[in-house]
Order: C-alpha cells, then structure tokens, then sequence
C-alpha cells in the first residue's frame, strides 16, 4: 500500500479552513474532507531533455487541479515536481539519459488531496536532430557515415559509424556492419511516430532500401537503439532526421507534442513514500 506524508502547503490550507469554520453552528455539515480520486491512465513518453505527461481528466465538481511527483524508483520517495490546471503537463528540467518514475494526484477546492496515482509511468529522456545529411560512401567517404553517440557525421568506415548511405547503381540504401541490425518501420509522418524498437525485424542482410518517408530503426554494435526518417534522397546523400537512446537497451525512442502546461523542476515540497 501507498504511505504519503502531506505537504505543508495543504496541511495549512486544511488548519486554515478548520480554523475558518469554527464559528459556523453548521461547520461539521459544510466542511469537506473527502479527497477526489487518484487519477488514472497516466501516459508517460520521453522527449530530448524533456518528458510529457498526461493523463485521464477526473471528474468531481470541485476539482481544483493536479500534482505531479517524480521519483529515482517506483517504490522510492516522490518529489513534488509541478502542479497543472489541465490533464498534462511536461517536465523540462529532465536529463537525457536518467531515468524517472512519475504519479499524479488530484486536489480540490478544500484542498484535499488524492493518493497517488497507481500507474507505473517511467521515461528515460533522449537527444534527437533534424536535417542531417550524410553523403554516398562510394563517392564521398569522408561524409558517408553517423555516429550516434557522437551525434556527427563520420567517414563510413570509422569505429564509431552507426550507419551509412550507400547509392547502388541508382538504388539507395542504408548499410550497417555485422555487429549492428537495421529495420524499416515503414513509412511514417514524422520522427515521433515510431515509440519503442522492435524486438524482431531486423535485416539479415545488413542493408534495407532507402525510402523518402520511412523510418529506421538501428540496434548499434554497442547495444544502443536509435531511428531515423529519411527527408529527402538524391544520388549523393541523404537528409534525415534522428533519435538515439543514451541508456543502453532501452528502447524508448518518442517524444509527445503538444502538451498543454510546462514548468522546471522546482523546490521539493512534498515527498510520497509507495
């Protein structure tokens, strides 16, 4: 079961309403002390030194807002991050690479609040780029690779290449060594339409076919995943955008656009023990 201790903030809002209602005859009628529900579908998905939340609305009459707490563990201490207004909100103050756990609650205009939310939500943040390009390696060697871990282009054959563009007598590929896997996600809207890599899939041939608007997904020889979707082709390159994972085997790969509140990380105010 959940423990939680509760913030200063609310415990005085609750001595100040006590102490507010003693001289009303009817007080222990029009006080109210039942907290609102907890809230529930709690969507986590990690972004480049970002994470969004969101999560279902709650529907009490005298709902006043949310909490949103994050922790190291699921089971360990959770700090107040930030409130919201709205059933979302984005953590820009998370660190590329680190892992978070994350738990909502629900307050109402008495200033009751809610246990924790009980969904295990966790993100690991991850860098991206957009409108790079990468060269033919039979006519531009030099620029024919990407290194993701270093987050530049590269000769395409150096230690670090991850992938490199290769134009085949008018057909186009994307080639990786033996120590790595490639697959092709398909075609796609946008780099933020692939979530997760795959678990199966990948090319036994160390080559897939490059195609305008299909995204990559690329398991490196250093067990790292990463993606990418191509923009644009032409005989000498390529144009692409790019996701990698700094943790390694961790999969998650997207970005949530178009959270409605955001906020840094402030001073911690309240800590939730599960």
């Amino acid at each position: 079961m959940k423990k939680t201790l509760l913030s200063l903030a609310v415990f005085m809002n609750l001595l100040f309403l006590q102490s507010c209602s003693i001289n009303d005859p009817n007080h222990h009628n029009n006080y109210d002390s039942t907290p609102p529900a907890p809230p529930t579908g709690i969507q986590v998905i990690n972004g480049d030194n970002r994470v969004d939340l969101s999560w279902l609305n709650n529907h009490e009459s005298d709902l006043a807002g949310y909490n949103i707490y994050y922790s190291t563990s699921y089971d360990g201490k959770y700090y107040l991050l930030g409130s919201s207004t709205n059933n979302s909100y984005i953590d820009d103050g998370a660190s590329n690479g680190i892992l978070n756990y994350y738990a909502v609650t629900a307050y109402d205009e008495s200033g009751n609040e809610s246990e924790l939310s009980k969904d295990v939500a966790y993100a690991t943040p991850r860098p991206e780029g957009f409108n790079k390009a990468i060269f033919d390696y039979r006519q531009f060697p030099k620029t024919a690779g990407y290194s993701f871990s270093t987050y530049s282009v590269v000769s395409f054959d150096s230690s670090l290449t991850d992938f490199f563009f290769e134009n085949y007598n008018g057909k186009y590929y994307l080639d990786v060594y033996t120590d790595s896997d490639i697959l092709d996600a398909g075609p796609t809207n946008d780099i933020y339409d692939v979530a997760f890599a795959p678990t199966s899939g990948w090319s036994p041939t160390k080559d897939t076919t490059a195609t305008i608007g299909h995204s990559y997904i690329i398991w490196t020889w250093d067990n790292h995943y990463a993606k990418i979707r191509i923009k644009n082709i032409t005989n000498e390159r390529i144009v692409f955008d790019w996701a990698y994972q700094l943790v390694s085997g961790n999969t998650q790969l997207k970005p949530l656009a178009n959270s409605i509140y955001s906020a840094k990380r402030g001073t911690l105010e309240r800590i939730f023990i599960r």
